[in-house]
């Protein structure tokens, strides 16, 4: 797409004229910050309006995923590796980082295939890698246990902490406490699961969406074209991402996910226990299960006092309507984790829509 055509359809958008308004819900972390970064956010028409939804993986992990790792912590004393988010968030006493400072071994590492290396190096010690992330990560994740198996270490496991993204969707929509005119559709997400997975949301719900890429052209098309289905009243879900999404996704990245994982009741910060939305790992492959492997009694999670990360990741507010937001709560000494993670609505809003 030449630069022309995108100025042209960024006009056309800026233009648009909604009969009424309108709010559409990205999932994505990713999307978040780039409809501020590329400046698309700036373009949407008078009555089109963006609210965030529960699509960064660190910010609706609840804060009883990361006390139990830092039980585990205190208790058995392995090396723990972790994606960089993870280690910032705070927790309901504490943090990774604060415990990695007391002594905690903590490693940051950009793959979990890096965690593997460090027990094949440390057959001594036991390592945990902490498994957060959604379905753009998980077959990673199934591989590395696949691999474990094959290299036959017994000194690893992984904390698993994934979850499945329609599940979410879906009960946000039955829950009817947001309102929500269409969806903005995760696309790394999308290249695993296909257009198929999301078109519930179209045929049992009545609501448009689009599949989105991240760079301006991809969130200017997506807009145009979501604000065009919601002025004609038309339910359907549109694939703006066809040069990485399938109609059925990564087939095989489904099918090392099926023969790791399992699905089974899931947690959701702000949003409460949605079933089916966790990836447990198969009996077959327990003995790489961190949580049935170290077993703890961690103490009665807590919420920080003011903080409204839940209601961000449903829609319901935005982070700018939090008490905390820019002041007590900020990059640097963040109070809920949608501070924290680069994909985090308040980091966001933080860094780009102030």
């Amino acid at each position: 797409m030449e630069k022309s055509d995108i100025r042209q359809m960024a006009a056309r958008l800026k233009n648009f004229k909604l009969n009424e308004p309108a709010r559409i819900m990205e999932v994505c972390g990713t999307h978040t910050t780039e409809f501020f970064k590329t400046g698309v956010k700036k373009l949407f028409p008078e009555n089109l309006r963006l609210i965030s939804g529960p699509g960064c993986p660190v910010c609706v992990t609840p804060n009883a995923y990361i006390d139990r790792i830092i039980e585990i912590g205190k208790v058995y004393r392995p090396i723990f590796a972790t994606f960089g988010d993870m280690i910032n968030i705070p927790a309901s006493r504490s943090s990774l980082k604060k415990e990695k400072a007391e002594g905690l071994d903590v490693e940051i590492v950009y793959s979990p295939l890096v965690a593997l290396d460090i027990a094949e190096k440390n057959p001594d010690r036991e390592v945990v890698f902490l498994s957060v992330g959604f379905e753009t990560t998980v077959p990673t994740e199934a591989l590395t246990i696949l691999e474990a198996k094959e290299r036959n270490l017994k000194n690893f496991s992984l904390s698993p902490g994934n979850k499945l993204t329609p599940p979410a969707v879906k009960a946000l929509l039955n829950s009817g406490e947001t309102r929500i005119d269409g969806f903005i559709l995760p696309g790394h997400v999308s290249a695993i699961i296909g257009v198929r997975g999301w078109r519930f949301i179209a045929e049992e719900y009545g609501m448009p969406c689009v599949v989105a890429g991240f760079e301006d052209r991809d969130l200017v098309a997506a807009t145009l074209l979501m604000a065009q289905m919601i002025k004609n009243k038309k339910a359907d879900i549109l694939n703006a991402y066809t040069r990485v999404v399938k109609e059925n996704g990564n087939e095989r990245a489904q099918e090392v996910m099926d023969r790791v994982f399992c699905t089974g009741d899931a947690e959701w910060r702000g949003i409460g226990v949605i079933p089916e939305s966790a990836c447990e790992i198969r009996e077959e492959f327990g003995e790489f299960d961190a949580f049935r492997k170290f077993p703890v009694t961690p103490p009665e999670p807590i919420e920080p006092k003011g903080c409204r990360c839940g209601e961000v990741l449903t829609g319901l507010i935005s982070p700018t309507e939090c008490g905390l937001f820019a002041k007590v709560c900020t990059p640097e000494h963040p109070v809920g984790p949608c501070m924290v993670s680069t994909e985090g609505s308040c980091a966001a809003h933080y860094k780009y829509g102030r």
